[in-house]
Order: structure tokens, then sequence, then C-alpha cells
């Protein structure tokens, strides 16, 4: 399998194919971010990275089996409502993704972004790949609620009818270092509530959100910390989500973003895929005569 994958981040697509037993022959990746690419080479050295998708010639990969991307999402995403500029923002990177899909004429495609987009943004997406997409929720892969829409051609049994019972307790770290629990005060907690508590801190309100361990972990996003991380409820204290609990909840190996500060594994987490998800696309290759 020859792959070529636009706004790799952290590789997330390479543990896919890897987990679903996909042999890769090349893989061929475009990132600028200097992090991401440091755990991209410490996982996966063997790969080749290209930099910025905006000077590649994507034709020297034509016949290429297999094109992966989730361009960026600031300006799709409902969580930017206010300012949210659509495909003419950060997001008009898609554009470089269809340039590659033109220029490769992949067997195989498989593009990614956030299912909360507006509808005239989803249909430009779609006429401009030939398909519709797939919802998916990372909820029905893993203990994160991450609703996302995903465009291929690779035929598959939709997993929108799936169920996963793994909830964050069931990802949660034990003996978790004293420096990630908020020593601040907090409303009393209602323990048959998502968000079972409030942190009396400064910020916006999502900050200030602690979740039960017994239901499944919001969205997880980038963080540049100032109490962006996801927090949680830990015997009675909240605390902040380790970097290993955000890799579980991304369905990552334990520690694949390690060698970086703990501000940018958060972000190249939240960045990321959940592998879980896309290895069960890409894994429908396998059953296609």
């Amino acid at each position: 399998m020859r792959v070529l994958s636009l706004f790799d981040g952290i590789s997330c697509g390479m543990v896919a194919l890897e987990r679903a037993g996909i042999p890769v022959e090349k893989y061929v990746a475009y990132e600028i971010e200097p992090n991401a690419i440091k755990i991209s080479n410490k996982n996966y050295p063997q790969i080749e990275h290209c930099g910025d998708v905006t000077t590649a010639d994507f034709t020297q990969y034509r016949g290429f089996d297999l094109l992966i991307g989730g361009s960026p999402c600031q300006s799709l995403s409902i969580t930017q409502s206010k300012t949210r500029q659509n495909l003419d923002g950060k997001s008009k990177l898609f554009f470089e993704f269809v340039r590659a899909f033109e220029e490769v004429k992949p067997k195989y495609f498989l593009f990614e972004n956030v299912a909360s987009m507006k509808d005239e943004c989803k249909q430009v997406i779609s006429e401009c790949l030939g398909c519709e997409p797939i919802f998916i929720n990372s909820s029905n892969f893993s203990a994160q609620e991450r609703p996302r829409l995903y465009w291929t051609n690779i035929p598959m049994k939709y997993a929108t009818t799936m169920s996963h019972k793994q909830v964050l307790e069931d990802i949660m770290q034990k003996d978790v270092d004293e420096k990630y629990f908020y020593t601040c005060s907090f409303d009393e907690p209602d323990m048959s509530a998502p968000v079972c508590t409030n942190l009396h801190i400064k910020g916006h309100d999502i900050l200030k959100r602690v979740m039960n361990p017994k239901y499944k972990c919001h969205t997880l996003t980038t963080c540049g910390g100032g109490n962006t991380q996801k927090k949680v409820m830990d015997n009675g204290r909240p605390r902040k989500l380790t970097p290993v609990e955000y890799e579980r909840l991304q369905t990552l190996p334990d520690n694949y973003t390690a060698g970086v500060s703990n501000t940018a594994r958060y972000t190249a987490i939240g960045n990321g895929w959940t592998v879980d998800v896309i290895a069960h696309i890409l894994g429908a290759m396998k059953n296609i005569k």
C-alpha cells in the first residue's frame, strides 16, 4: 500500500493502517507543525515527511493507492460559530486535498472533518469528492464523544449503529501526580450529571466544567494552557486529564506522544484522529475482491 497523507499531524493514519493489518510499502506525509513531526518520527522513522501542502507537487504521487487527510477544522466548527469563515478561512486548505485528489487519482481516499459544519460546506466537499459523507461518532469506538464526517470511496459497513460501553473511568490512570489536581473551590458535585461540577476559576464557562467519570468525555480539542485541558472528578477531587488519558481517548498507544511538552502533547492529540475509527474504515479495504 502506497499512502499519501495530508495534514498528517502525528500520523494517526499510519497507526490505523498498522492496527487494521494493512501492509504499508510507502507512507508520504505533509505536515508543518514541528512537535507533530517529532512525534511521528519517533514512532515511524520510515515515514517520508515533505512539509507544506500548499507548495507540493502531487503529480509525483500519481497512482498511489490511498489518499487520506483531515484539513484544519477551525473555520468550519460550530465552536467558532460567531467568527467562523467556513471554507474561506483556514479550512480552505481543504482545496489542497482536492488538488491532490485530482492530481494523484488514488484508488481509495478518506477525508475527515467536523460534523458541525454548515450544510453548504458539506455540500461543497461532497461535490468536490464525488460522494456523500458517513457520520461516525468516536463514542462508538471509545470513551470520547467526537462526531465527525468521513468522505470515502472505501465500501464499508457503517458504524453508526455500533455501541461502545467504555466511559471515562475505564481509561483513567491510577495514582495520578498531584500536579494535575485543582486546589481551588468548586460547586457541590452532582454525580448524576455528565458535567458534575464547575471550578471556581476565571475564564469561559467551558474551562470550568468537570466531567463525571461515569460518562463519556466531551470532544478533545487543542490546548494552549490556561486550564484548557479536559477535567474529571477523581475520587471527589477535580483534576486535569493526563496526556496518556488523552491518548487513550483517541485510542492511541500509551505514551505515543511522549518526548514533547505536555502542552504540545495535548494539542497534537486534540488535532488527531480516533485511531480505531480510521482503522475500521481503512480495514474494509481488505475485504475488497
